[in-house]
């Protein structure tokens, strides 16, 4: 019962929390929601699947409480709770950080701020990892197998979300300072070496680093023209064969 009750209670200040702040965002006019709208390709598969997936989630945590059924002991399911507040607490954080550049999604209309202060000095995308961590602390209390594929499935979502279309929305939108903030900061969790790395070298000034700044750039150029469902290697994007090797 005390898990259950644990469990009602992380679930209320998780989902709690997304919800006050998509009201507190729709008062001033802001336009929260903003996942698989405007988006074509390849993007909006990702938006949408993972819209899907993350109503699901909750569905299946909920019968997973009221049957209170696990094969994990105590101290793992205790563990399990723990994981899962620190997880609300992230979230939390993440989503009063922003302020109001917060987006479920991203928008191509909205101009938004490259936020980097506050958590996102220790971590590129706190939010979702606060999702992970709910996702893991719930299957460590309530485990069973449907909760464990449908966790798995969002997780697996998420990322996809975070590498094929949040660092590249953000890469067209800030430019330089975003590459520079990536160098920094880790996609989850911690902070880079003093000039960051890339495949685990060290790239400090001159032109190694103007190389890899441009691949970069022309990577995730790539993969948003790729998205959009346009011919990456036309046009402008045509230089990007003669960068890759970097």
């Amino acid at each position: 019962m005390a898990f259950q009750m644990m469990a009602v209670f992380i679930l209320l200040a998780f989902y709690g929390c997304y919800f006050l702040k998509m009201i507190s965002q729709r008062r001033k006019g802001i336009k929260t929601d903003q996942i698989g709208k405007g988006k074509i390709g390849f993007t909006k598969v990702i938006e949408i699947t993972m819209k899907i997936v993350t109503y699901i989630v909750p569905f299946i945590e909920v019968i997973s409480i009221a049957m209170n059924k696990t094969a994990f002991a105590a101290p793992v399911r205790g563990i399990g709770a723990c994981i899962a507040v620190i997880g609300v607490g992230v979230f939390i954080i993440s989503v009063l950080t922003m302020q109001d550049s917060w987006r479920a999604g991203v928008s191509n209309t909205d101009r938004t701020e490259l936020v980097t202060k506050g958590i996102y000095q220790i971590s590129r995308n706190p939010a979702f990892l606060g999702f992970d961590l709910v996702y893991i602390g719930m299957i460590c209390m309530f485990f069973n197998w449907p909760l464990l594929f449908v966790s798995i499935w969002a997780m697996v979502m998420f990322h996809l979300q975070i590498r094929n279309v949040e660092e590249v929305f953000l890469l067209e939108a800030f430019g330089e300072a975003y590459l520079n903030y990536k160098n920094k900061v880790c996609r989850y969790i911690g902070r880079k070496g003093k000039y960051g790395h890339k495949n685990n070298q060290l790239f400090p000034t001159g032109n190694q680093r103007s190389c890899i700044i441009r691949c970069d750039s022309d990577y995730h150029r790539f993969l948003l023209l790729y998205s959009q469902g346009r011919n990456p290697l036309s046009g402008s994007a045509a230089g990007i064969a003669d960068t890759i090797y970097c």
